[in-house]
């Protein structure tokens, strides 16, 4: 009697363990990976693809969070409307390839739900301020800036990204953004040094941990990367922008805060908040998943640079001498 009573106990708990008819088990969490120095992994191949656009929707005002039958309508619609294999689809129109068909859904890497953080999904990457919209400009900030991108006088007055040089829509951060395709990044980690590939473009970010910034007439493109470890959080501080980048119309003085924690084995979490302000009238801050993926990140070849310029400006040239005969 006294084996067969524990062994009672031993049937009955795998009984209350198992699902019940129509239910599904629950899935076992993987342990988050930690390095040798006991640090969160955050090595490997990730994407930020999304359809949760920066900014809240008219539809979703008010509305921080949807239910998933709510996204699920939203999705849907948004798939569906921009499908650019359509030739009448808004997104192909904003893409600038309404008439020469430059792009089609093979190029499209807009991932296919909303993001979805703490189990719920989001309607905007922007957090706060609550009503998830870029704050106003400064009175400063809506003065004229220099030069603008409708120069065509010559290689140098063309966006970077059309020449080739970085990535469009801020992909390279920081903010890293999501935008229409090659939404990949990888992510090698030492005790020193973080390196973030970018899929577009193959930029490369170096994120230097527990070092200081460069002296403040060291300009780069993609800033000057800090990084520190607060508890299981990558904080990474970085300042030392250039003129040439100019996120969201920020200034050289653009600050921008980031926190990387790895949520579980397939998600790190990214928050980062836009401090410059000379720029906004008040910080912002947005918040949305990595997502594990299988990688590689392949080579990106960017010809726009190559062979797209000539055309540029020849098409400038042209327009100009028609101008100055009439």
């Amino acid at each position: 009697m006294s084996y067969r009573f524990p062994a009672c106990l031993g049937v009955l708990a795998i009984v209350l363990a198992a699902p019940l008819p129509g239910q599904t088990p629950a899935k076992v969490k993987k342990a988050i990976p930690h390095t040798a120095d006991g640090r969160p992994d955050l090595q490997g191949t990730w994407t930020n693809a999304t359809l949760t656009p920066m900014e809240r929707p008219a539809e979703f005002a008010g509305k921080a969070t949807v239910t998933d039958q709510e996204a699920r309508a939203y999705e849907k619609k948004d798939l569906d409307t921009n499908d650019i294999d359509k030739p009448d689809a808004p997104l192909l129109a904003r893409a600038g390839s309404a008439e020469t068909g430059g792009y089609n859904n093979l190029f499209i890497d807009r991932g296919s739900e909303l993001a979805r953080v703490d189990g719920v999904k989001r309607t905007s990457l922007i957090i706060d301020p609550p009503d998830g919209k870029v704050p106003p400009l400064t009175e400063q900030a809506r003065q004229p800036r220099g030069r603008g991108f409708d120069r065509y006088d010559s290689v140098a007055d063309r966006p970077l990204a059309e020449r080739c040089l970085l990535g469009f829509g801020s992909t390279s951060g920081p903010p890293m953004l999501p935008v229409l395709y090659n939404n990949n990044y990888q992510i090698v980690q030492t005790p020193d040094t973080v390196m973030i590939l970018i899929e577009m473009v193959h930029d490369v970010r170096i994120i230097r941990i527990n070092g200081t910034h460069a002296p403040a007439n060291v300009r780069q493109w993609l800033g000057d990367s800090i990084g520190r470890w607060a508890g299981d959080t990558l904080v990474v501080d970085t300042t030392n922008f250039t003129d040439k980048t100019r996120f969201r119309a920020a200034s050289e003085n653009l600050h921008v805060i980031e926190r990387f924690r790895r949520v579980d084995a397939d998600t790190i979490l990214y928050r980062v908040t836009i401090d410059d302000p000379s720029t906004f009238t008040k910080q912002w801050t947005m918040e949305y998943p990595f997502r594990a993926a299988a990688g590689p990140v392949f080579e990106y070849a960017c010809h726009e640079g190559n062979y797209a310029m000539p055309d540029i400006l020849g098409g400038a040239r042209k327009a100009d001498s028609e101008t100055t005969k009439k």
